[in-house]
């Protein structure tokens, strides 16, 4: 077992290369976790994200996906964003962008350190390593939950005393033998604001979520049309939801986040409705140049930003709306009729 003292080192490493906090942990996970995994498949409340399906073995038991793993070195980063999100839900004719896509792609950033992390603990500490963000079948947030990065709260999602509901999570998987750090306790109490104020009432009990009604889910990860009974609680956020993180009281000992690849871009903290709508494929690419956003594509962005326009009571956005009523793509052109028929409704003196 590698000693305290490199423990220790390897700790202060990883917050020398800009990481908000770290934890270290055992490649497993309680057999609670793997079967609340279960029920959540189970029930469908997955919707269109069939790759949580696809690799629901490897994602509730950590050893599946490596077997070789002794240990689990987790990281935090801070994103914390420098004003309220809630904020901008009154600007109706603005869209709002959840704060993490507001600037560069996290993925990006994370693995960059995470790279050079890994190259240090190699040199350092002869072992083999393997380094996810997000993007393999690994349940970030119940290990940093055991690495005591945090707890799960109400929400789902990661909450720290430190940082609020503002931690993106890596990780790095090795062959070294660490000692786990001890796990984070809940700290949720009674408070249940992140449950109430969720838009579309998507949480079905506290720590259970049906992403079939999430507008995270919805704007971001749904291939389809947006189902009817969401959309006028979706207002104007185009891409993501940040209501239930927002909304935690623990956020009032979060800092805003030091990495300036989270600041938010002066084009995407508030961008207009009206210039949104008249995006083609090649400029919104430009457009969104390295955020997250741009996975999405043009045709489900335009999908959202329409759901916004018909939200935003703006009669004189519905010469932004005609021309998109001949859009070659169903998802746009569709939209388009329900958002004019919504601006429609408005008498004209509002």
């Amino acid at each position: 077992m590698i000693s305290a003292s490199s423990k220790e080192s390897i700790k202060a490493h990883a917050l020398s290369l800009g990481f908000s906090t770290v934890g270290f942990t055992s490649p497993m996970l309680p057999a609670a976790t793997q079967s609340g995994l279960q029920e959540f498949l189970a029930g469908g409340n997955h919707g269109d994200m069939q790759w949580m399906e696809t690799n629901a073995e490897r994602r509730g038991d950590p050893k599946a996906l490596w077997p070789q793993a002794k240990s689990v070195i987790v990281v935090g980063h801070n994103y914390a964003p420098e004003h309220n999100p809630l904020e901008k839900l009154a600007h109706k004719t603005m869209g709002n962008i959840s704060c993490y896509a507001q600037n560069q792609d996290y993925h990006d950033v994370i693995k960059k350190k995470l790279r050079l992390f890994a190259h240090w603990l190699t040199e350092n500490f002869p072992c083999e390593i393997k380094l996810f963000v997000d993007t393999a079948p690994v349940m970030e947030k119940p290990i940093a939950e055991a690495a005591g990065l945090g707890w799960q709260g109400k929400h789902t999602c990661l909450v720290s005393r430190e940082f609020g509901s503002w931690l993106f999570i890596g990780s790095i998987f090795s062959t070294l033998v660490l000692a786990p750090d001890e796990p984070e306790s809940d700290h949720c109490g009674s408070c249940t604001k992140c449950l109430d104020i969720c838009p579309t009432q998507a949480f079905t009990a506290a720590r259970q979520l049906d992403a079939r009604r999430c507008i995270a889910y919805l704007t971001n990860e749904h291939k389809g049309q947006i189902p009817l009974e969401f959309r006028k609680a979706i207002g104007n956020r185009i891409y993501g939801c940040d209501d239930c993180l927002s909304v935690c009281p623990w956020n009032k000992f979060a800092q805003t986040a030091s990495e300036t690849a989270y600041h938010a871009r002066e084009n995407l903290k508030a961008p207009l409705l009206r210039e949104l709508a008249t995006l083609n494929d090649a400029s919104f690419r430009t457009f969104f140049s390295k955020s997250p956003v741009k996975r999405i594509g043009r045709n489900r962005f335009l999908r959202n930003v329409l759901v916004a326009i018909g939200n935003s009571e703006d009669i004189s956005l519905m010469d932004a709306v005609t021309p998109l009523l001949d859009d070659p793509s169903p998802l746009v052109s569709e939209m388009a009729g329900w958002a004019l028929d919504e601006l429609q409704k408005i008498p004209a003196s509002v």
